[in-house]
């Protein structure tokens, strides 16, 4: 079963269920993988298009909740909080700093990289092997903070 098919079902339950916030969530979800799909041209998406659509709809939710209490807003903000959490259940958990380090460590060596001109190049290599379990801004930071110390 699919990721796309898997959110379906369970749209379906939570609509027989009634839970409102999971229905409006996952509904939304859908919606962002219809347009995906129109975007390149497929009737179904492959679960690495469904990770990236889900990625950005928590990016985009992180992004409001620190907006809503910014403002004043927790009832705003908890609801948001809710919805990241329904969303966060179906990508992979975020990989371990550890793991991350090892793994930028293993790529600065296959590479040859040598400083920050070769930044790009790594976080790129970094992203393909870790396999979407891995943030951008973690990866970058951790590039960065590994390839400082070498350009000095």
């Amino acid at each position: 079963m699919t990721l796309e098919e898997k959110i379906l079902n369970d749209f379906k339950e939570a609509m027989k269920a009634k839970d409102q916030i999971k229905v409006s969530t996952l509904s939304f979800l859908r919606a962002q993988f219809n347009y995906l799909g129109l975007e390149k041209k497929k009737k179904s998406l492959d679960d690495a298009d469904c990770i990236f659509a889900i990625k950005k709809l928590i990016k985009q939710h992180q992004d409001s909740i620190e907006q809503f209490k910014a403002g004043s807003r927790q009832d705003l903000a908890d609801k948001e909080a809710k919805e990241l959490e329904i969303l966060k259940s179906y990508v992979p958990p975020e990989m371990s700093k550890e793991a991350l380090k090892d793994i930028v460590d293993e790529v600065i060596a296959s590479t040859g990289a040598a400083g920050l001109r070769d930044m790009g190049k790594v976080i790129k290599e970094v992203m393909a092997k870790a396999g979407g379990s891995a943030g951008g801004k973690m990866v970058s930071e951790m590039v960065k903070l590994r390839l400082v110390p070498a350009a000095e």
